[in-house]
């Protein structure tokens, strides 16, 4: 008889930052994982697929590899994101279509794919890896990053309620600065002041280990005091 499958999530930008500790974390307990990345390399026993989020085939073509191998999706972790850090009067055209690609409608599309995964084990969960700048708009420079990120949170409030009756629950999980290369592009703050991989990682844990009537629709994480949250 052949061996079941545990719950089955898919991590998309898993191969570093706060993917990586994602996938660290399910993995340790008890998830089969299948891992989307840019540049796919070996991770233990997961499924490593090629996942180009700004392609609008790459979401059916995973979730078609992650069935195939698999037979069910338990979970999504939308988590790859790119940002620009320009002002919504000097971001231009490309800046924005390009963060709307990867921020938002690759996360919509690999939802849509999965949706009859999700619906099927009557407890289907989606976390959005948003951003506080999904919440308020903390400069000048973030005011375009931000669009896209305030679209990715309602993208996590959509699929909450269209999955409701269908057990599905979404969570957009919103940190400000987290240790990683991205963050480190943008600031010169100490790393180790920042919220870390791993505790975004607990985070999202949470989120999809909650019944299904305890959902959460976000969770802001601070690393320092701000006024928003």
């Amino acid at each position: 008889m052949p061996e079941a499958i545990s719950r089955v999530a898919m991590i998309s930008g898993a191969s570093r930052g706060i993917g990586a500790a994602i996938a660290e974390r399910l993995g340790a307990t008890g998830w089969t994982l299948s891992l989307g990345m840019r540049s796919p390399k070996p991770v233990g026993d997961a499924l490593v697929h090629a996942y180009e989020a700004g392609s609008r085939d790459a979401e059916a073509e995973w979730v078609a590899a992650t069935l195939a191998r698999f037979g069910r999706i338990d979970a999504l972790v939308c988590n790859a994101g790119i940002s620009v850090s320009k002002s919504v009067v000097d971001a231009t055209d490309e800046d924005m279509a390009a963060m709307f690609a990867v921020n938002v409608l690759a996360p919509q599309r690999l939802a849509r794919a999965a949706w009859p995964a999700l619906t099927a084990c009557g407890r289907g969960r989606v976390v959005i890896i948003s951003s506080l700048s999904g919440l308020r708009v903390a400069s000048a420079a973030s005011g375009a990053y931000a669009m896209t990120k305030f679209a990715a949170t309602g993208l996590a409030h959509g699929l909450r309620h269209a999955g409701w009756d269908r057990g599905i629950r979404a969570t957009a999980i919103c940190p400000g600065f987290v240790a990683t290369d991205m963050a480190r592009a943008v600031t010169d703050t100490d790393p180790g002041t920042m919220t870390q991989p791993e505790e975004v990682a607990r985070l999202v844990e949470l989120a999809l280990d909650l019944p299904n009537n305890a959902s959460v629709a976000e969770i802001g994480v601070n690393w320092r005091v701000e006024g928003r949250l």
